[in-house]
């Protein structure tokens, strides 16, 4: 980072974005395996939020992958500055007063922290969509797994690349046994508990 750089003090605060918004800003890092069902459950998240008149936006990992992170692979590096940048626009989103949803595999704990240390821990929501491997691959909505096997994609977390659980994520969802309405119920539940969807 260039040394002449220096940081500019806006007018108009945090604080005042989400108070005119009448919410608590947050990140909600959805995790898990490819098909674990984290588009679904972010894109019905947000829909439900929407709904009950909350300012939103949803980061999708194939969505981001098409733009902002268009130029990086899938190697342990590129995944982790993939992360960084997601972790880096999340946190303007929650200085302009957003709830955002993120549905992003990230597969290492490293890098959550990271995100996490990036947007500030009060801000940040882990939400494991706790899928087992074996019916992320059954569902294989992509085809990636078929392909991955096939040799056809390298690095593909779960076959030749590492998924690390998290550890204490403050919602954890089962889809084996938590179907989508059930699914969202919990989750704004939640926010509801820790006031971040104000009346």
């Amino acid at each position: 980072m260039s040394e002449n750089l220096v940081f500019n003090q806006t007018t108009v605060t945090a604080k005042s974005r989400a108070k005119i918004k009448n919410q608590k800003p947050a990140v909600l890092w959805f995790t898990g395996y490819s098909g674990a069902g984290k588009s679904t459950i972010a894109n019905a998240l947000e829909a439900a939020l929407v709904e009950m008149g909350h300012h939103t936006y949803l980061l999708d990992g194939d969505n981001v992958r098409m733009g902002l992170c268009r130029d990086l692979g899938f190697d342990d590096s590129a995944r982790e500055e993939n992360i960084r940048r997601v972790a880096e626009v999340s946190r303007l989103f929650v200085d302009a007063g957003l709830l955002v949803v993120t549905a992003f595999i990230s597969p290492f704990q490293r890098d959550r922290e990271m995100a996490k240390s990036v947007i500030g821990e009060d801000a940040f929501i882990e939400v494991f969509i706790d899928t087992p491997f074996d019916e992320c691959e059954r569902r294989d909505p992509k085809g990636l797994y078929g392909k991955a096997r096939a040799g056809l994609i390298k690095n593909f977390t779960g076959i030749d690349s590492t998924y690390e659980p998290p550890v204490s994520p403050q919602i954890r969802i089962n889809t084996l046994k938590d179907d989508l309405p059930t699914s969202i119920g919990l989750i704004i539940k939640y926010l509801e508990e820790r006031q971040l969807t104000l009346p």
